[in-house]
Formats: structure tokens, sequence, C-alpha cells
């Protein structure tokens, strides 16, 4: 309604200036090119702010449509105040990312919750219908739920279930400034994650691609059962598609498919996600960055190829007073990590071979060929 009245102010000031152009034009009060750029200025500015409305109505049309037509497994639709009250006005906040920032918060009924409050300059219509439209649809343990949501133009937010132990790029990570996990810890959450994806993968009856998986994607909740989260860059398809049409790359830097760079390595498909999973196992099995430019030898900068070559030689798995069965347990992580960082897409595995991989043993498993770059290598 605010937009209707606004439209209608600015094609009154339209058919004014309009009109005092032409008075003046003809009575020769100020020379042209002075009544040109006076009138003429406001009458573009005005001409612009009408198109870039009607590109948002339409927009906001879209969307509303969207939200009525699929009714039947969306969320519940919360309105901005309430997002406000129940976060104390955005008061507790969380983390802040990209695309916007997350607060915590506390529904009427008691139960906790993670509200994300999109950016007004990246709220993306496309983008908030591909994530709703997405998580509305999925039911598993290993993927964080979403409980509702708020669409008011630009005001737009999600509300997820609140994990109490954050990601698990804090806890793999943490150089002891939180409570670490142990192996057998870390290894259960690698079998869990590899199970939400396959789900995307194979279980839905759309295929669910998510291109960013990542550590920092990974919540863990009160019992430290990991979800994955944050679907703002998942696409659906249908399950027979083999490859998927891609306009531009999307992921994260170090965990990024290279085919979502390299257009000669063949058509993107669910082995992108199979990719940013090897390299958050890698993360997980060795406690350190894949990327660690501030490594002690420079051989050790990149860890998958400085592993790779440990392990080829024989050599115990690098790690501090690790028991021999837990030595087992990340040299497994490290050798599947390995196949699914493959270069060429066709050479990683499935995530339903690399379940089958997991819940073996690490004496079935043998070495890929050592992991490239890019292409040129």
């Amino acid at each position: 309604m605010v937009f209707e009245d606004n439209g209608k102010v600015i094609d009154y000031l339209l058919f004014f200036v309009g009109e005092l152009m032409l008075m003046i034009s003809l009575c020769g009060i100020v020379p042209f090119i002075v009544v040109k750029f006076i009138v003429g200025a406001p009458c573009v500015m005005m001409l612009l702010i009408r198109k870039w409305r009607r590109r948002h109505l339409a927009m906001d049309q879209n969307v509303e449509e969207f939200l009525q037509s699929n009714n039947n497994f969306l969320p519940i639709r919360y309105s901005y105040s309430y997002i406000k009250k129940i976060t104390g006005n955005l008061k507790d906040k969380l983390g802040e990312g990209g695309y916007g920032s997350v607060f915590k918060g506390r529904l009427r009924s008691g139960r906790e919750v993670a509200v994300k409050i999109l950016k007004k300059g990246k709220a993306n219509g496309r983008d908030f219908i591909g994530e709703v439209a997405t998580i509305g649809r999925i039911h598993h343990v290993n993927v964080v739920g979403l409980i509702g949501f708020c669409f008011e133009g630009s005001k737009q937010a999600l509300v997820y279930d609140f994990m109490h132990n954050g990601s698990l790029d804090k806890r793999i990570f943490s150089r002891g400034q939180v409570t670490t996990l142990d192996c057998n810890e870390v290894y259960r959450i690698a079998l869990e994650v590899a199970r939400g994806i396959e789900y995307l993968h194979r279980g839905c009856d759309m295929q669910i691609l998510h291109f960013d998986i990542k550590p920092h994607n990974i919540l863990l909740d009160r019992d430290f059962n990991p979800k994955i989260s944050d679907f703002g860059l998942a696409k659906l398809y249908p399950t027979n598609h083999n490859t998927v049409s891609m306009t531009a790359a999307r992921g994260t830097f170090g965990y990024m498919a290279p085919e979502l760079v390299y257009g000669n390595l063949g058509g993107i498909s669910y082995k992108a996600d199979v990719y940013g999973f090897g390299k958050l196992l890698m993360e997980m099995a060795s406690g350190r960055k894949n990327l660690d430019a501030e490594a002690e030898y420079s051989s050790r900068i990149y860890f998958p190829l400085w592993v790779h070559d440990r392990i080829s030689e024989g050599l115990d798995v690098p790690g501090e007073q690790v028991s021999q069965e837990d030595g087992s347990l990340v040299k497994k992580m490290i050798i599947i990590a390995l196949w699914c960082i493959q270069l060429n897409p066709s050479n990683r595995p499935s995530m339903y071979k690399v379940l089958e991989m997991l819940e073996g043993e690490v004496d079935d498993l043998r070495m890929p060929p050592k992991p490239l770059f890019c292409p040129a290598e």
C-alpha cells in the first residue's frame, strides 16, 4: 500500500514537471539549458526511483506468490515486530556473515532459537525463496530445522533451532580456547554429516546440492549432534539430472570444487558437495586448516599434499599422542578425504560410497592419486 501511494505521488510530480517545462520553454523566461539542468535532473531521479520501486514490487510479488502457493510445507510465518520481540530488539548477537547477522531469541513457548536477519543490501528474493523452499522440505536429524521466517519487503529473517555448541570450526580449530573433541567424537560427527549430505542428494524428492559444505556451516546441538546449515547457495534439481547448469561459481574459497571454476573438468553435479566434504573431513581429521601459510616447513603449507606423501611412504599419520586405535580412525578419514578432493569429479566417490568407506575398515582402503590444484598441473 505504501508503494502504491508513493507511485501516485511520483506520477503527479512527473505531470507537474512536464507542464512546468512546457510553460517555461514557451514563455522564454530562462534559457532552455538552464531549464534542462534545474528541472531535468529531478525528473531523471524520479524516473530512476520509480523504476527501482517497480523492480522491488515485482520481486516482492514473486516471493508472496511463492509463499502462498507453497504453504503446504512451509514453516511458520512471523511478523518483523514479533522477530524483534523474541530477540529482545536484536540484542544478543551470535555472529555475522556476508549475508546477515544471527541473533539468539526465545519463542513464547520458551523454545530457544537462532534468528538470521538478512542484510538489506544482500537480501535477494531468489536466494530467500531458495533457502525457505530448500529447508522447508527437509526433515533429517543431521540438517538444521527451519522453524519459521519473516518476509516484509526488505525485512527478511529466518528462524532456526538454536544450536548450543555453535559451529564445528570452533571445536576443531579451537587451539585450547574451547573444549575440543576427541577422535571418536570427530569420527562420529563426520559420519553423521556424511549421512546428512547423502540424504540431501538421494533422500528427497528433489536432489539438493548445498554448494557450501565447510566447518562453519556444521552446527552442533546440546549433545554435539551435527546439523548441516546455511542453504543460501543451495539448488534443487530433479534426481535424474546427472549434471546441472550454473551461471556463476558459488561457494567458499578453499572448499569450492574445481569444476565450479574450471569448465574443462566436466559438468557440475553432486560431486561438488563431495569435494567440500573432503576438505571438511581433512580438517576434522588433522585439526588444522588445509592451507596454512604459517606452517613450520614449506612442504606442510598445503596439508593434503604433505599427508598424502607421508601415508604413501608408510609413515605414521601425524598427531599428538595419538593411540593406535585413534591413529587408524585418523588415517581412514584422511584417505577418504583424499578420494573426495580428487581434481576430476568422476574420480570422486558418491556420498553413498563415502558412507561405506567410513563404516568399513581402514585396511580395505587403497590410496588415491595425489590431489592436484588445477588442470594445468
